[in-house]
C-alpha cells in the first residue's frame, strides 16, 4: 500500500435506503431481525472500504438493539459513520430509521456496532488510514469506541482462555 493518509468521518459516511417486501416478513408480519441485520453488515462494510479502501471482513457485531417493528411497505435507511479505527480494525455505529411512505413519517427503529478489519488477498489484517477527528462529538465517539474494542479484546481473551484450559 502506498502512504497512508488520514481520512476524517465525512469521507467514509454511507447512506442505504431499501424497501421492505414480502419475503422480509416474519410470522408476525414484521421484518425478520436478520434481515436488517444483513443491510447493517452490508452498510458497515460500505463504510469501512471507502475509508481504508481495502477489501474487509466482519470482526464483530456489538450491541445490536431493534427499538421497534418495522412493518412491510416501509422504507428502512441506514446510516453508518466510523466511530473508531485501530491499526487493522475499525468499529462503524449503524443507525436504522424506518419511513412510512404513505405518511412520510420516520422512527429510529434499530442500531449496532459492527467491527470490521482490513484485509490482504491472503485474507490477514493490514494497516488502514488514521481517522481525522474533527469535532469534539467525533473525539466522545473515538473515546467511547477506543473502550469498546479493549472490552472485545479482553473478553476475547477470557473466552479464548476457557476454550484452551477445556481441551
Amino acid at each position: 500500500m502506498a502512504e497512508v493518509t488520514a481520512r476524517t468521518v465525512g469521507e467514509s459516511r454511507a447512506t442505504v435506503a431499501r424497501l421492505t417486501v414480502p419475503s422480509d416478513a416474519n410470522v408476525m408480519g414484521s421484518v425478520f431481525g436478520g434481515v436488517i441485520l444483513d443491510e447493517v453488515d452490508r452498510t458497515a462494510y460500505i463504510t469501512a472500504t471507502r475509508h481504508c479502501r481495502r477489501n474487509c471482513v466482519t470482526a464483530s457485531f456489538d450491541r445490536v438493539d431493534f427499538l421497534g417493528p418495522v412493518h412491510l411497505g416501509e422504507l428502512l435507511t441506514f446510516q453508518s459513520e466510523l466511530t473508531y479505527v485501530g491499526r487493522s480494525s475499525m468499529e462503524i455505529w449503524v443507525r436504522v430509521h424506518a419511513e412510512d411512505l404513505l405518511s412520510g413519517d420516520t422512527r429510529p427503529v434499530g442500531n449496532a456496532f459492527v467491527t470490521m478489519v482490513a484485509v490482504d488477498k491472503s485474507g490477514r489484517p493490514i494497516p488502514v488510514p488514521p481517522l481525522t477527528l474533527k469535532t469534539p462529538q467525533e473525539r466522545e465517539r473515538f473515546a467511547a469506541g477506543q473502550t469498546r474494542m479493549e472490552d472485545r479484546r479482553k473478553a476475547r481473551q477470557t473466552v479464548s482462555r476457557r476454550t484452551t484450559r477445556s481441551r
